[in-house]
């Protein structure tokens, strides 16, 4: 253990399991607990200034009797620098657990209501050599959750805060996680997921917990406290973003001050760059040293000394490590401006809006811009009229996820700096660059291919492999698992759902033109299959699409005929299913369900891997079909978004299974049903983002600098490598998010391997070389 030595008081308590009661008192010789915080009254509020509760703070007398652990043990220990504080050890065991954390769970729940502004507080100590991501959860008593995290770094004390009432949090600017609305030197806990405004006068639950870890983690707390924050500045969101792009506010390696210093750092670059694969690698990418295999003029998988490989076309063994999103349809903002929208059509074909580029507006309606949202507007320091030579990065987005606007014009600051940077010869010949450049530096950074959703530009250059891909679009009913995060599922028994696939294949075919740097081929992106935890979220497809009529459901219909099949008759399944039914025909009309036994549950299985295995197999033949030497890669599951019968149903048709999995490393509390399977695997998406480099939100995996993002690169890479059954990893994405967030639904992350103004991040970049440098020897180097 890394934990500083400290004069340690008794030792109060030590769980490795999740506890179904309130972990015991943290006593003092002598003195009884207090089961509750105190609600100071006024005048004490104010002799306490902005202190609204004490939650805890471990040096009061009476200390309140509320936590309680999930695989961590606690001890209160005295703090070394200052003897007359202590503080809350908490040691997580995250190294034998997928999560693990501690809450703070009051007998009743507790009123934090009031007029004024205010956050939670507390101070975080972090005495080991490596960061945490720590996630921050408050819940209230009507089942509202309030979800933060962020990186505590290494060897560091500071005090954090979740913002749980103030004027950012009544604010929808289209960024998924705005700057600091005041400033401070503490530390603000970065918005994920929940309800922004809770009901504070019921408030049930503070926990905090780690997932997806390389091991177990110390955190040392200290004064946990609701108190009244700072006046909000007004223009917090004001000229935020600089002509480049950048955070306007802020300074930071690698920030870019002139057009001059762009083009300089652009040659400089492209002078040392590689231009063909590492020492010892194929033509393709593969391992030239290693084993000579089966050559089949395209990729293929085989099983390798009991480990899963992909073979290359020239029959090397061959790892797939490459850059997902490595294109320009993302990298554009929401500018707070709109046109007469009588004059704009909807975007058509196989292709949805956040895929197709700028799509911009006709010259013929420019005239009728206008502000639709100050807020977003006023963030820009900068922004091209549309006759300035950079006023060609203007587009249009139709429609949003979420934001700030439902649709309206947006900028491309990545692709003017592409023009500045690179220069313009012929209209966008900076074009031309930018693919070289990219493709040069995959080789550079020693990667083998690129992910998924590669510009398919890219496709016929035969320098470096790559994935193709497509979605399954169009007017096709659907059903629903009660998620639906991006979308509603398709309904795969609805003849049109094959017809769309085929226009989608048909025109990934004519894209690939049977190219053998191709690897596979991978259709639609973390859809919502299902969740594991309750009867509702695993099956929620099945019990949904029992509740709609036969006539409008291809799918119900289909659930119709496998129960008659089993059961024949209805008195068989009213008596199996415990329901009350008068006959078939009222079951295809609808069957409202909210209590289940055994014997559903075995039959909504049943009926949820039928629905996948016609989803998989339509897609399967058509790829077939039309691609018929190149992999189906699968559908890149969401850890959110799958269950055993859906894994099942895929197993049967594609040839890699994908997941994308954004957690610290492969942690193997996670994938225990890879023995079942025995499938090759790969990982679609994954990244880890800083707090130094300007951008207001690191991602969905939090590191404290760019030198901690290229640690846990390292160390995420090695389990996929390690892993006999995985093939390959690919990152998720080439550039950072938009500073201001991107059009579609103000993701604005830090997740590139090169910043808004294409410059790469070394640290990561060192990291990534030094992997892939070492790849094959780590992967297969027992073999001869």
């Amino acid at each position: 253990m890394d934990l500083p030595q400290k004069s340690r008081m008794r030792d109060i308590f030590s769980r490795t399991a999740v506890s179904s009661s309130v972990i015991a008192a943290l006593l003092l010789s002598g003195c009884a607990p207090e089961s509750t915080p105190s609600q100071p009254s006024s005048q004490e509020a104010a002799e306490s200034s902005n202190l609204l509760v004490t939650v805890d703070d471990f040096n009061a007398p009476n200390l309140n009797s509320n936590w309680q652990l999930n695989h961590a043990q606690a001890e209160l220990v005295t703090d070394q620098s200052q003897a007359s504080n202590r503080q809350l050890a908490i040691t997580l065991q995250a190294a034998t657990h997928k999560e693990a954390g501690f809450s703070w769970l009051p007998p009743q729940p507790q009123d934090w209501s009031g007029e004024a502004n205010r956050a939670l507080y507390m101070g975080i100590a972090n005495p080991q050599s490596r960061s945490v991501h720590i996630f921050g959860q408050v819940r209230d008593a009507n089942g509202g959750v309030h979800t933060r995290s962020i990186a505590i770094p290494a060897q560091s004390n500071s005090r954090y805060y979740i913002e749980l009432q103030g004027q950012d949090l009544a604010v929808e600017s289209g960024i998924r996680s705005n700057p600091p609305s005041w400033p401070s030197d503490d530390v603000a806990f970065i918005w994920r997921w929940g309800q922004k405004q809770l009901d504070l006068s019921q408030i049930s639950e503070v926990r905090f917990w780690v997932q997806g870890i390389a091991g177990d983690r110390q955190l040392l707390i200290d004064d946990v406290e609701l108190l009244l924050t700072p006046k909000a500045d007004p223009d917090y969101l004001v000229a935020i973003i600089d002509r480049y792009g950048q955070n306007a506010k802020r300074e930071f390696d690698g920030k870019i001050h002139s057009d001059e210093q762009l083009v300089e750092l652009g040659k400089a670059e492209r002078a040392a760059l590689r231009t063909t694969p590492l020492a010892g690698r194929s033509r393709f990418g593969g391992w030239a040293d290693g084993p000579q295999l089966k050559a089949t003029g395209y990729f293929r998988t085989e099983k390798v000394d009991g480990k899963w490989a992909l073979v290359d076309p020239d029959g090397h063994l061959f790892f797939s490590t490459g850059i997902a999103n490595v294109r320009l349809a993302n990298t554009s903002t929401i500018t707070g401006y709109d046109f007469d929208r009588s004059s704009i059509t909807d975007a058509q074909g196989v292709t949805p809006e956040d895929s197709l580029g700028l799509n911009p507006v006709p010259p013929s309606i420019r005239h009728t811009r206008y502000e639709s949202s100050a807020i977003r507007s006023q963030m820009f320091q900068w922004l091209p009229s549309y006759d300035d030579p950079l006023g060609n990065h203007f587009g249009y987005r139709r429609s949003v996820h979420s934001g700030a606007v439902e649709k309206g014009e947006t900028y491309s600051f990545y692709r003017a700096n592409l023009e500045r940077k690179y220069g313009e010869s012929s209209p966008e010949s900076f074009m031309d660059d930018w693919r070289e450049v990219t493709v040069n530096r995959m080789l550079d950074w020693g990667f083998t291919s690129f992910g998924n959703w590669i510009d398919p530009s890219f496709y016929q250059l035969n320098k470096i492999p790559y994935f193709a891909n497509g979605w399954i679009i169009g007017d096709f009913k659907t059903v629903s698992s009660g998620n639906d995060y991006w979308s509603p599922l398709p309904d795969p028994f609805d003849p049109l759902f094959a017809e769309r696939a085929k226009a989608t294949i048909e025109v990934v075919a004519a894209e690939v033109q049977n190219n053998p740097w191709c690897v596979g081929v991978f259709i639609d992106n973390e859809k919502s299959w299902g969740a594991m935890g309750s009867v509702d979220s695993q099956f929620g497809v099945v019990i949904n699409t029992l509740a709609r009529a036969a006539e409008e459901s291809p799918t119900k219909a289909e659930f119709v005929k496998l129960m008659q099949a089993k059961y024949q008759t209805i008195e068989q399944l009213n008596d199996s299913w415990q329901i009350n039914l008068a006959s078939w025909d009222e079951f295809a009309g609808g069957v409202e369900l909210n209590q289940f036994n055994a014997a559903q549950e075995q039959d909504f299985s049943l009926m949820l891997e039928h629905y996948a295995s016609a989803y998989f197999a339509v897609v399967a033949d058509t790829l077939d079909d039309y691609l018929p030497n190149h992999m189906y890669m699968g559908v890149r599951f969401a850890d959110w978004g799958m269950t055993p019968e859906i894994r099942r149903a895929a197993a049967k048709h594609v040839d890699v299974m994908s997941y994308n999995y954004y957690k610290e490393v492969l942690h193997p509390d996670h994938w225990t049903f890879l023995d079942e399977l025995d499938m090759p695997s790969i990982i679609g998406e994954f990244h880890m983002g800083g707090m130094d480099a300007g951008v207001f939100n690191p991602g969905l995996v939090h590191a404290w600098s760019q030198h901690d993002r290229g640690q846990m690169f390292v160390d995420y890479m090695h389990t996929v490598i390690d892993n006999p059954y995985f093939v390959g990893a690919h990152w998720f994405q080439y550039t950072d998010s938009p500073v201001s967030g991107r059009a579609y639904d103000g993701e604005n992350y830090n997740v590139g391997f090169v910043s808004v103004t294409d410059t790469p991040y070394k640290p990561l970049v060192d990291a990534a070389r030094a992997v892939n440098e070492s790849l094959y020897q780590r992967r297969f180097g027992e073999l001869k």
